[in-house]
């Protein structure tokens, strides 16, 4: 099963990195959790200091931006 973490704070763009690897998993068709991420504490343990943040099974995959897509397909197909 792949981890997938949003850190945020809750902004627009965090709420939607949200949706769209939400998105992404369903349509890969895999077996997946998805979570936020607001305690700004957390996000130092992965050494992000800009939201919002795609984590997949612990690994950084993304900061500070939306990805399109497919680039979010393969950071969580990966």
């Amino acid at each position: 099963m792949k981890t997938i973490k949003i850190l945020g704070s809750g902004c627009t763009k965090c709420n939607k990195l949200y949706e769209l690897a939400d998105q992404a998993a369903n349509e890969l068709g895999i077996d997946y959790q998805i979570e936020k991420v607001s305690d700004i504490d957390k996000f130092a343990d992965y050494g992000v200091m800009i939201t919002p943040a795609l984590v997949v099974d612990g690994k950084v995959k993304s900061v500070g931006k939306l990805p399109a897509m497919d680039q979010l397909k393969e950071f969580i197909a990966d």
